[in-house]
Parts: structure tokens; sequence; C-alpha cells
């Protein structure tokens, strides 16, 4: 009889109450805690949210039209851990299958891709693109579309950053991409209403911000002896030029003005044709300004070309030259400016007098054909 006993597994069960809108109302979980994982008759998963006095608050993992008022809910004395193994690179994940390849370069910069709420056809055009880049390689997509359950979209971005931990934590390189959490934000906003917790601003729980601080202190990047790579002063500037480049903030400084002027003068200049010369000069400047950071898609400028960029349009090279040649404009000046003088610019010191001449020597050659 001693033996027989030995082999029994004792399980807490409740029973679904109701069922809707991906909630579930369990009566009977009396020791569940909150985060706690659950298995329906079904086989469907949930997660304990709310834990109140007559039933408890549980998310469905799927699809709620297998689960009926009735049926049985086992508790599984666990939470949901998306477990730090070896992910699957070159795979598309979401979340309920996984692979495991790849290598184990630590000098590899590993990305992972997080797709919330995303068309499937979004998604699809991404992957294309990382295909034809060969960049799937070394790349994680973990996909929860528009299509699927909100607690899946909630719990997405959670699925990738456990990724990423894996390969920060055994010495390799990893960036993290959550496009985007304001989507996440949404399907906890409907995942909370439909629990009946409190609402906050716009109806967003007031647990929202720690929601999306959470991730993004996890994705930080830290190291034993300096800590994370956060500056109070430098990372939430109150002046957004304090953490930039030297040589950029030389380049920029006028420009902001320079754009607010213009935004203000063109709303106004709509309804009238006789402007005088000041007003006609900063409508031709702003307007060229507008029209310089604009780039292709998937074509990244180094900081010290958008420098030069940005410094042939701030000291008017650009005032008289048509719009569609600014981008034309643009690559001829690159490639007339030495490359090491562009690097220069990264340095410390700035645009000092001596290396603002050669630029201007370069630009006024370059800039003639395109007037």
């Amino acid at each position: 009889m001693t033996n027989f006993y030995t082999n029994f597994q004792v399980d807490e069960i409740g029973r679904v109450v109701s069922v809707g809108d991906g909630i579930a109302r369990v009566y009977g979980l009396n020791e569940i805690q909150v985060g706690e994982m659950v298995e329906f008759a079904s086989g469907v998963k949930g997660i304990a949210l709310n834990l109140e006095n007559e039933n408890v608050g549980i998310v469905v993992f799927g699809s709620d039209t297998a689960i009926k008022e009735g049926d049985l809910v086992k508790r599984t004395g666990s939470k949901w851990i998306f477990p730090r193994e070896r992910p699957s690179i070159d795979t598309i994940l979401n979340q309920k299958q996984m692979n495991s390849r790849g290598t184990n370069e630590s000098e590899t910069l590993y990305c992972v891709y997080v797709a919330i709420g995303q068309k499937r056809s979004t998604v699809a055009q991404l992957v294309q693109i990382l295909l034809e880049a060969n960049a799937l390689e070394y790349s994680i997509l973990v996909a929860a579309i528009a299509s699927d359950p909100a607690p899946l979209q909630f719990q997405a971005p959670y699925s990738g950053c456990a990724m990423g931990e894996y390969f920060r934590d055994n010495g390799m390189h990893a960036l993290i991409i959550y496009d985007d959490l304001s989507k996440q934000a949404v399907a906890y906003r409907q995942m909370s209403l439909l629990l009946r917790r409190p609402p906050g601003r716009e109806a967003f729980p007031g647990d929202v911000f720690y929601l999306h601080s959470r991730l993004l202190e996890r994705a930080a990047k830290r190291s034993d002896q300096t800590g994370a790579a956060i500056n109070v002063g430098l990372s939430v500037s109150r002046v957004g030029s304090a953490a930039q480049l030297k040589a950029m903030k030389q380049v920029c400084g006028s420009s902001k003005l320079e754009l607010a002027q213009y935004r203000e003068v063109a709303a106004f200049a709509q309804f009238g044709s006789d402007l005088d010369a000041a007003t006609q000069a900063l409508l031709n400047r702003g307007a060229r300004l507008t029209e310089v950071p604009k780039q292709p898609q998937y074509e990244p400028l180094p900081i010290e070309k958008q420098i030069v960029v940005i410094y042939a349009a701030v000291n008017g090279f650009c005032d008289r030259m048509p719009l569609d040649r600014i981008s034309q404009y643009e690559k001829a000046i690159l490639s007339t400016i030495n490359p090491e003088l562009q690097k220069s610019f990264l340095e410390k010191g700035g645009l000092t007098n001596e290396r603002k001449m050669e630029p201007d020597a370069s630009l006024k050659e370059s800039t003639l054909p395109y007037l």
C-alpha cells in the first residue's frame, strides 16, 4: 500500500465560471499566484493576472473557442518563463515552436526583431529584405501579428528580450528592436479592461510605463566595472545638443531656430505673394533644410557624412539650388570632400577655422553645376 500511494500526484483544480474575449473567470484556485501558468482541459494554456475574492481572472494564450463554462482548469505551479537557451538563428518565431541552429562567434552582432501587431504582409516584406541582404544568418524574428490574440502580442517583447539576454550572458553581442511597444501597450490595455482593472489616462492601466521601462532596462548595455551605459544628464537631456558631437552641435546650432521660423512663416506665406527679400530667403533656406535630411530606405549615412551635408545646407550652399537636385548634390559633395577630413570631424575639437577652409573650397566648386 505504501508503494501504491507514492505514485499519486495531487493537482489543484478549478472550474471555468465564464469565458469570452480571451478572458476566463475561474473558481476554486485558492492558492494560485499572480503570473502563474494554468492549463485548461482542452490543453490551452493561460496566465493568472487577477486574483479576486470570488474568482481568478485568467488571460488565455490562443483561441478561447475550445474553453467552455464548467471546464476544469489545472495549476501548473510555474510562472510564464521563456527559457534562456540557445535560440534559433535564421528562424521566424511565433512563440509556439523553436529550432536550435546557428554559430557561436562572439564577434557577431546578433539581431532580434520583435514584430508586435504588424500586418503579416509587412513581416513577410521584412523577411525578404533580410534574405536579400544575407542578414537572416544572424537575425531572429519574433512575430506576434495583428491577427494574433492580445496576450501573445503582450508577451512577444519578453520572448525577444530573453533571446537577446542569452547572447549577452554568454559573452556575445545582441541588438533588440521592438516594433513597436505602443502596440504592446494597446494589447495590455485591452487585457486590463477585460479584466476590469482601473483605467488611467486614455484608458491605459497605471503600470503601463513600468511595463516598458522594465523592458528597456533589461535591454541596456552594462559593464561590471562601470555599470550601465546611462548618463543621467545626457540620456534624458533637457538641452538636446548636450549629447551631440561637438562638430554636429556646431553645424546644427542655427538650423533648429531657422526651421522653427520657417514653419511659422510658411503657414502665412500661403495667403500672400508679396514677400520681402528676408522672408523669401528664410523660406528658401527652410525648404532646403527640410529636404537635406531625407535619404533612401536602408541607406544609413555615417555621422561624419551627415556633418558635411548639414554644413553645406546651413551655410547657404544649397539656397539657390532646385529641390529635386538636392539628393544628387549630396552624393557629389560627399565624393569630393577628403574622407580623412570627414573623419577628423569626429574628434573632440570639432570644426576649427582651419578645418572649415578645406570643405568650403570643395563645396563652392561642387555647387556650381547644380545651380
